[in-house]
């Protein structure tokens, strides 16, 4: 079995966050990073949109080197596109930088990743009965406070993430029986208490 390319993840900068910072383009990206290569039309059909609005923002991802050509899929005038990273990661000084254009790109961005992460959440709640016992059990709905410094925070972030990689390089090859992509979200923030 072939192994799969390499698709290491981009950190995001001033320009290429205000390129993907937008509802469609985040929900394009996701869909080809998930799914594999598709066209347009394809995506528009999934997305519940019209093609033209897919075509027009796939090509802005294109332009801002987030989606490519994948030439070799498709036939005759059809243009399939594919994701060029397996994810992003935004650099938390995006958070804080003096342009309010980047401050305001990477609001958008994170309010948009939270309601990603809400709707897969809440479609895996509502299709649970289509999922055999065994994924049921093996999934996980947690939350926990805890009373920590910021040190301590993301000490906790840094080892969570290190631990989700150790299962990333044990990833099975595609076509394993049971296997299914997981998603797994990870949420680190304070609160205020009375």
């Amino acid at each position: 079995m072939p192994v799969p390319e390499e698709r290491p993840t981009r950190v995001l900068d001033p320009r290429s966050l205000r390129g993907l910072a937008h509802p469609l383009r985040m929900r394009l990206l996701n869909e080809l990073r998930r799914n594999g290569p598709a066209t347009a039309s394809q995506l528009a059909a999934k997305l519940g949109e019209s093609s033209g609005a897919t075509s027009y923002h796939l090509r802005q991802l294109g332009a801002y080197g987030f989606v490519e050509d994948a030439p070799e899929q498709g036939k005759g005038r059809e243009r399939w596109w594919r994701a060029m990273h397996e994810g992003v990661q935004l650099d938390e000084t995006l958070l804080l930088d003096p342009d309010p254009t980047v401050r305001g790109a990477a609001a958008v961005f994170m309010h948009e990743l939270a309601t990603v992460h809400s709707q897969e959440l809440s479609t895996f709640i509502a299709t649970r009965h289509e999922w055999s016992e065994e994924w049921y059990r093996a999934s996980d709905m947690s939350d926990w406070t805890l009373r920590l410094t910021p040190e301590l925070a993301a000490e906790l972030t840094t080892k969570v993430h290190a631990l989700v990689d150790t299962y990333r390089a044990q990833a099975v090859p595609e076509g394993t029986p049971e296997a299914e992509q997981v998603r797994v979200h990870s949420h680190v923030f304070p609160i205020r208490t009375d």
